[in-house]
């Protein structure tokens, strides 16, 4: 079975979960960023990681993700909220809308990423009104987001892969 590991990634979070489902994967499998472009139908199956942007995979993971067609496929994300809140449940739902047609998701990991520090600049210019200015439960977000993803989020990917792999071929 040939298995890709697609990716797009701002911070280097998803390349790094990337890399850790990448190793828990046979041989013969391989990554790719989604600037390389590689062709969806030449796997058997993909693992498709991206970053979230405003509640959904980013924009140049969208671009790529609408190219991959009757496939099953698992979803692995980043992002700087907590992996059990709703905003991140709802950000992977989201996500899963964004592959071609006929795709099913078999399933997904979300872990908590460090925030592009540009972005944390920008929030704490925000004025106290608005929903992304800093308070106290966000700042410890950020400073919570900042260690991830840290080692057992990468050896839980590598169990996500490995748990993906089984499910395919039992």
């Amino acid at each position: 079975m040939k298995i890709g590991v697609i990716y797009s990634s701002k911070t280097g979070n998803t390349q790094k979960v990337a890399d850790a489902i990448l190793s828990g994967l046979p041989q013969n499998s391989a990554v790719y960023h989604v600037n390389e472009k590689p062709n969806a139908a030449d796997f058997d199956f993909i693992f498709m990681g991206y970053w979230i942007d405003k509640g959904t995979a980013d924009e140049e993971a969208v671009d790529y993700m609408k190219t991959i067609t009757g496939k099953k496929v698992a979803q692995f994300v980043t992002l700087g909220a907590y992996p059990d809140s709703e905003h991140a449940k709802q950000s992977l739902v989201n996500g899963a809308a964004c592959f071609g047609q006929n795709c099913e998701v078999v399933d997904s990991y979300i872990c908590q990423g460090a925030i592009d520090p540009k972005l944390i600049e920008w929030m704490k210019q925000l004025d106290s009104d608005h929903p992304h200015a800093p308070n106290e439960s966000r700042i410890n977000r950020w400073k919570d987001a900042s260690t991830r993803p840290n080692t057992e989020d990468l050896e839980n990917a590598v169990t996500f892969a490995k748990r993906v792999l089984a499910s395919l071929t039992s």
